[in-house]
């Protein structure tokens, strides 16, 4: 079962799934991206997903193309080593900034050397 909370704050809006990101719950995590796609700033916190195939990362890639071509900005927080792994090893971190904590993310959002 995934859960999704979202969350407006000043100047971005938060989007915290919490659950196992696979093929099973992929389509709500999807719908709930398309749904932040007019979002200036989108922070998708990964925290409390303890397992992400890739048809969780094709969405979030997906989430991220949208906002972008939008003129939005996406920056993902995650303190979980097994996710970090994954999307270092695929170069998502390379695309979008990857951050331990979400202030820390925050400060990512907007930022073109983060």
């Amino acid at each position: 079962v995934l859960e999704i909370t979202v969350e407006r704050n000043e100047g971005y809006v938060l989007c915290r799934p919490s659950g196992e990101l696979d093929a099973y719950t992929v389509a709500q995590f999807r719908e709930a991206l398309t749904e932040l796609a007019d979002e200036r700033f989108v922070l998708v916190d990964l925290s409390h997903v303890p397992f992400m195939d890739s048809a969780g990362l094709g969405a979030l890639i997906g989430g991220i193309r949208r906002a972008r071509e939008n003129d939005g900005d996406v920056a993902v927080a995650c303190d979980r080593p097994s996710l970090i792994r994954l999307l270092h090893t695929t170069g998502f971190d390379r695309i979008v900034p990857v951050r331990e904590t979400i202030e820390e993310a925050v400060l990512a959002l907007g930022d073109p050397d983060a």
